[in-house]
């Protein structure tokens, strides 16, 4: 990801870090069921399962994950500094359990293996081909067996359903008690938006060497994918 778009997107969501959680619900309308599907699909044969969240924010899969596997081992990385110290102060008394990184994670670098990827409503801001790089970078990070799940948003096969699940994003999001500025705010953050089609990224995780690759879940553009690295 370039600089430039770095930067953007840290002053985007260092802007709304605070209001961040208590909104998510209202401009996720499947929002129950999103995380959930996600959670279910992380699933490890031990109890003490490292994991590593791609932006991370303010730790929201991560909480439903640690709540699942209590004695799991969280890697969190964000580019936005003011997110993280909403994780961190969500956590508390686990922080032993838990490491917080503000950078760039399409550069993530490290010796240590993980049992679980995952990503919330994040990888839809990287360009194509990063998010396939990217996809690559994750199967190299995974352990064998591991697996990765990425609970996102993605672009409609075509111009009419995209502009069909624009709409009814929209309807419901503006149906809700958030105030005009909050949904304006909302509304100029998807000009972050990269997404790319779900099929078009299925493919990209299967040519990465995944297994089992499949869309779990699917409400409009909001689609749990899953993704498995095959066991020795």
């Amino acid at each position: 990801m370039s600089e430039q778009a770095n930067q953007q997107i840290t002053t985007k969501f260092n802007e709304i870090a605070e209001k961040y959680d208590s909104q998510r619900r209202k401009l996720i309308p499947c929002f129950d069921d999103f995380y959930h599907t996600a959670t279910s699909l992380v699933q490890v044969d031990h109890a003490s399962p490292h994991i590593l969240d791609l932006g991370a924010g303010t730790g929201l899969f991560s909480s439903y994950v640690l709540n699942k596997y209590p004695n799991a081992k969280i890697t969190l990385i964000d580019l936005s500094q003011s997110m993280l110290d909403i994780a961190i102060r969500r956590f508390g008394e686990t922080q032993a359990n838990m490491t917080y990184i503000a950078e760039d994670y399409s550069t993530f670098e490290t010796s240590e293996p993980f049992d679980c990827v995952i990503s919330s409503l994040s990888i839809h801001h990287l360009e194509d081909q990063d998010k396939h790089a990217l996809y690559e970078r994750i199967f190299k990070l995974l352990k064998p067996g591991g697996v990765f799940i990425n609970a996102d948003q993605v672009q409609g096969s075509s111009t009419f359903l995209d502009q069909l699940y624009r709409s009814d994003w929209e309807a419901k999001v503006e149906a809700t008690d958030l105030t005009p500025e909050a949904v304006q705010a909302a509304y100029e953050r998807t000009k972050l938006d990269k997404m790319a089609p779900l099929d078009q990224q299925l493919n990209w995780l299967r040519a990465c060497g995944f297994i089992d690759v499949d869309c779990v879940y699917k409400y409009y553009n909001f689609v749990v994918m899953y993704a498995r690295k095959l066991a020795d």
